[in-house]
This record gives C-alpha cells, structure tokens and sequence, in this order.
C-alpha cells in the first residue's frame, strides 16, 4: 500500500498562458515552483496524476552528504541548509530533524572505500568521521555484529516524504503558484524551434520557459521529441514499521539493510544491498553506457523481466499532441512491492540488532528510481530546444537535494547566479 501523503487541494484554474511552467508536481518540480513564486515569477505546475504520489513520497527520506561523490557535495550542503529553514519558510512542519547518518560495514574493503572517500572530501567543511567496531557500538547500543569499522556525519537528518512534498506546494500556491493535478503534458509547442507553450489533454497553455520535472517519465517524454536522455529504472522496495523502541537515532546503512526513525517512533526500512532491476527496452539502447556501474554492482542488482517491463513495452514511444500519451494510461507508477527483498533486510537487521525481532510491519511499498550513467542529476538547459530545462535523473538522490535543486533549476531558469556551480548537472555532459 502507497504513502498516504498530506491532502492537498490544488488549483481550480486552467490559464491561457503564464512564464514558467513545470512539468512533474515532485518535490523538485514543487521546490522550483516555490523558488519561482518567491521571486514573483508566474508559474504553473502539471502534474499528469496527484502531486508527490510516485517516487517523491517513497523515498527514505533520508538527507545526506555522506557518500555523496565530491561534486555533488556542494549541492547537497546547500540543501542542507535550505531544509533547516524549511519549517519558517513553508509555515508547517515538513518532519526536519539533522539526526545523523552513519554507514556501517563489515569487511575491510569497503572500509578502505569509506576511507578513500572520507579524504577526498576532506577541504569541504564536512564534520564527518571515520569510525571503529567500538564507536558504533557506542552510537548504536546492543548489536551483536562486530563491524570493520564505518562513516558518520552528525549533520546528516532526515525529514518525512509524506508531509514534505504537501507543505511545499501549499507555501507555493500561497505566494501564487498554480498548481494543477490529473492533466498530463502530452508534449511541447514549439515556435521557430523554441518553446511556446505546452500542450495538454485539457489544451494548450503558453509559456516563455519549460522545466521537465517527470522523474522516470522524463526520458520518455524527450524520446518523442528525438532528446536522448539516458536513464534506467530500478525498483526499491520499502517498510515502515509501527512504533517501536531501536537502538538510535541515527538513520544507519548497512551493506544488506538500512533504517531510519519515522516521526511517529517506527522505522523506515529497506535491503540496501540490493535494488530490483526490471528489464526494458532502454536497457537494449542505452545498457552499454553503464557498464562501468555495472562491474561495481553486478551483485547489487537483481534482473527481472515482470510486470514492470511489459508495461514498458506496451506504452508508446513516439505520439502527437492530438493523441493519448504514455502519461494518460498510467498517472501513478505503482509497482509492486518486493517482500523478498523486505524480507531479506529484517532478517539482516534482526542479526545485527536484535531489538528489532520485535518489530511490526505497519505498511509497506515500492517505487522507482530514475538513475543516470554518473548518478549525478540532471539540471539546466536543453540546447537543442531554447527555452527548455530539465531537473531529473537523480539517481536515488532527489529528496535530500531537493530544496537546493529546485531553486539551482529556477536560477538557470531565470539566469540569475545559480545557488552551486551546474556544471556537474549539465545536459550536454552525456
């Protein structure tokens, strides 16, 4: 069963026309609107099914710096900065809490990985530390596993996807976003080569800027419009559990599990060592331009060919404005949940901790992550078509980054002087 998500209503409206308008009511797409608004931008939000209803609301929740590549560090501090405000500036509690996040492992060659990342990020104002068996046990009482050793950012946190994603479109909307949910954006309109407008099922809307924000659609939607955006789907499949006593605080990741508080004194958990990797088309098109990723992770991915892929197969690929798109037969990607996987991280976690052989599955879920050859998002402009951006293809990583993701889109929107340096986001780096 999916998140319940904060209620939101939505606007009633269907302009003619506006400045910016965002394709993909996720949080990025919602956190750029926000920015926009506040910059007394008009803009408008479509979102072809409810906003936050796909990967934005089924993440973990989880906001880190920690194991972030170098580059995309800056992106990530930003962020972090931008979720300590975010309660003031949205007037409601998105769940915020900098509660730590530390990484364990049991074998010294990924504790020589740790290492190896811990000094390359050393020069970045970081406050994280290597730690030994003991430090853990110190930090995470009662475990029974006697670690290599592992890395802890005390300024790491987390906030709750479910409340999050709401309180910032409702602070958007107030500052005169609008925001329009069950209308799907079949394609763009297009004047001289550039973006004019978009079209939807309900009309057309014209606009002077686009920002694709669609997630796992996002490469879809520019295939029809011959842009290669290469990403591939994995599948992560979640639990939360009914409020129960744990050994901390700390969000923790383990090579075979990882878990995380929930407000409500459950825990969020999920097999971090293995995600579901359902095969499609793409993978045949573009499946070479990860192989560098595949020769780290071949143990990490479990390969299936299931009722995600024939979905794949059965939705188009190339379509006009005047007809149904892919975005119209399926408004909420909700694929099912994995409770092999599930399972195999509670069994995991119960041998390290034992306190949780007492723990109870309250809910459970799944959804899909969009990754990109790097695991570095995409943000910025599309040459090939003026006036339109994109924000996707974050790899896992969307949430934590969102707030510093959606206002770093609305700066190249605008080009005003972006919150981080792009370059490590840009289109034309693929």
């Amino acid at each position: 069963m999916r998140p319940t998500i904060d209620p939101v209503t939505t606007s009633n409206v269907f302009p003619s026309s506006t400045t910016v308008i965002i394709i993909g009511g996720g949080i990025v797409g919602l956190t750029a609107a926000l920015t926009l608004a506040e910059r007394n931008i008009p803009v408008v939000v479509i979102e072809k099914g409810k906003i936050a209803a796909e990967q934005s609301s089924r993440n973990l929740g989880w906001i880190r710096k920690t194991s972030r590549l170098p580059e995309d560090i800056p992106l990530a501090q930003a962020s972090d900065r931008l979720w300590g405000e975010m309660n003031q500036r949205v007037q409601s509690d998105v769940g915020y809490r900098r509660s730590g996040i530390m990484f364990t492992t049991r074998t010294d060659t990924q504790m020589a990985g740790y290492e190896h990342w811990f000094n390359a990020v050393q020069g970045l104002n970081l406050d994280s530390k290597l730690l030994s068996s003991r430090e853990i046990a110190n930090l995470a009482p009662h475990g029974q596993t006697n670690w290599a050793g592992g890395v802890y950012t005390p300024s790491d946190g987390c906030a709750e996807p479910t409340l999050a994603s709401s309180a910032i479109a409702q602070a958007a909307m107030a500052k005169g976003a609008i925001i329009i949910e069950n209308c799907a954006v079949r394609t763009l309109s297009l004047f001289a080569g550039a973006v004019h407008g978009v079209i939807t099922e309900k009309g057309e809307i014209r606009c002077e800027r686009v920002l694709l924000a669609g997630g796992l659609w996002s490469r879809r939607f520019l295939s029809n419009l011959n842009i290669n955006l290469p990403t591939l789907p994995l599948i992560c499949s979640v639990l939360r559990t009914t409020p129960m006593k744990g050994p901390t605080d700390i969000s923790v990741g383990a090579p075979d599990f990882s878990f995380r508080k929930h407000r409500d004194g459950g825990f969020i958990i999920t097999q971090r060592g293995a995600l579901r990797a359902p095969l499609t088309l793409d993978h045949l098109l573009i499946g070479l331009r990860y192989l560098k990723q595949l020769r780290g992770q071949s143990g990490f991915l479990r390969l299936s060919f299931g009722e995600y892929g024939r979905r794949d197969i059965s939705l188009s690929r190339r379509w006009q404005g005047n007809q149904i798109s892919p975005f119209e037969k399926i408004r909420v990607m909700d694929p099912e949940t994995d409770a092999e996987l599930n399972h195999e991280a509670i069994e995991n976690l119960k041998t390290a901790w034992p306190i949780f052989s007492q723990l109870e599955i309250a809910n459970a879920w799944a959804g899909v992550i969009d990754v990109t050859p790097d695991s570095n998002p995409v943000i910025g402009a599309i040459d090939k078509i003026p006036g339109l951006f994109i924000a996707s293809g974050f790899s896992g990583h969307g949430f934590g980054t969102s707030p510093a993701a959606g206002q770093l889109a609305a700066d190249l929107i605008l080009n005003q002087t972006p919150i981080v340096d792009p370059t490590p986001y840009a289109f034309n780096r693929f």
